[in-house]
């Protein structure tokens, strides 16, 4: 493992998370946030197939509905995982989660932090997937590169977060999830 890594990794794991939001929505999901434990540590992130029904052809982190049988958030992560990019269970090293956060769609998504192997291949499901890439983890870490603006909605006030790399639009949940991800481990020296 990289010391960027392990820095990273004591970090997250001796900070406190920032403090949680109120959840009201009852339906539980969850997503991994997987880490490619690389020379340079990268995220890997989705691109929603267009031809979904819910949030097409948005940036997103693997993840969806607990099922009945998943006893942990982890377990929902690593199946939805499974299902969406071919990512093997056994491949993934779970170091922790971020409080739950609600979701639009109606959901409390409990964000699940893994740490892969470089070199894996992915197999993306072509009905959940368009396509697969990497952010490096010092960008998404780096709270400089994110931008927000608040909004009413259904009476509520509510902030979006948006960060941009590449030619990739990052926003809603996701972008939200890596902030908080960003905030915890704020002053962390390689992501200042």
């Amino acid at each position: 493992m990289s010391d960027i890594l392990q820095h990273f990794i004591q970090r997250f794991q001796l900070q406190l998370p920032p403090p949680a939001y109120d959840t009201f929505q009852l339906r539980k999901a969850a997503v991994l946030i997987p880490i490619i434990n690389g020379q340079q540590p990268s995220l890997l992130l989705t691109k929603r197939s267009s031809a979904l029904r819910k949030h097409p052809g948005q940036v997103a982190f693997p993840g969806g509905a607990t099922d009945d049988a998943d006893m942990l958030p982890e377990t929902t992560a690593l199946r939805e995982a499974y299902e969406e990019v071919g990512l093997n269970p056994g491949y993934v090293e779970i170091i922790g989660q971020l409080p739950a956060m609600d979701s639009v769609s109606g959901f409390q998504v409990t964000p699940v932090v893994g740490v892969l192997p470089a070199g894996l291949n992915f197999i993306k499901n072509h009905h959940e997937v368009e396509t697969l890439f990497e952010i490096p983890l010092d960008y998404a870490l780096n709270s400089e590169n994110y931008h927000s603006i608040d909004i009413v909605r259904r009476g509520k006030p509510l902030r979006i977060y948006f960060l941009y790399y590449a030619d990739n639009l990052i926003w809603g949940l996701t972008a939200a999830i890596l902030q908080r991800l960003a905030l915890q481990v704020k002053g962390f020296i390689p992501f200042n």
